[in-house]
């Protein structure tokens, strides 16, 4: 994991425990690095140069991670050789909540094929209202519900969504890397618009800053882009 500044410098390099590349990463409240490494099956957090388990499991692979406004870790967990899939809430180290079925009893996430390749994501973001937004790449769509675990809403304008985040106007932004565009919803699933025309080359990770602006990992080129895509 290396960190630099927005001149691409490099800041400092952290090395993971596995020697494997960390699958996500997030930033807690306090600055601190939390990485998901599905190959020993944990969730870590590196404090100053040392990193240290979170959570260690077995079947379950931890793959997307983000960091809650109450300072909980919401992750995206996997099977291998298996369609189930879930996302857990982590107080620190202890598991709080489990979302997996809606009120059918059907999943509401699938694990990706893996034989995909790098299309294999399923991002996650919390939006202000506290609604858990995942981006799911097998079931093409994005799925959004609310804190409590229950559906409010699929968006299925995405052939395939990857990178997804959200705004301080409760907005979700998803990536579309197959059209070079990125979706704009509000926080009820409605289409608002695109951004486009702007230089984007398979947008694949987001964020956005404390004012606003987007950040774009584009995949391909291996840039980073920033757009003040509102006023």
């Amino acid at each position: 994991m290396r960190l630099f500044n927005f001149y691409g410098e490099l800041m400092r390099s952290i090395q993971t425990k596995s020697g494997k590349w960390p699958k996500d990463i997030a930033v807690t409240k306090n600055g601190d690095i939390v990485y998901t490494d599905p190959w020993n099956f944990t969730l870590n957090i590196v404090k100053n140069t040392q990193i240290y388990d979170l959570v260690r499991l077995q079947e379950w692979k931890p793959n997307f991670v983000c960091c809650s406004s109450t300072g909980d870790f919401l992750v995206v967990m996997f099977k291998d050789n298996d369609e189930d899939a879930k996302v857990v809430r982590y107080a620190g180290s202890t598991e709080k909540q489990t979302i997996q079925f809606d009120a059918e009893g059907q999943s509401l996430f699938r694990a990706p094929d893996y034989q995909c390749g790098l299309d294999c994501t399923t991002y996650i973001a919390e939006n202000r209202n506290l609604d858990i937004c995942v981006a799911d790449v097998h079931n093409q769509a994005i799925i959004v519900v609310n804190r409590a675990g229950e559906l409010r809403f699929r968006y299925t304008g995405i052939m395939k969504p990857i990178g997804i985040t959200t705004d301080s106007q409760g907005r979700i932004l998803a990536a579309d890397s197959h059209n070079n565009l990125i979706h704009i919803l509000d926080q009820d699933g409605q289409f608002l618009r695109f951004i486009d025309n702007c230089g984007l080359d398979t947008p694949w990770t987001l964020s956005v800053d404390n004012d606003d602006k987007l950040v774009v990992l584009m995949k391909d080129i291996g840039n980073v882009k920033k757009i003040q895509y509102c006023l």
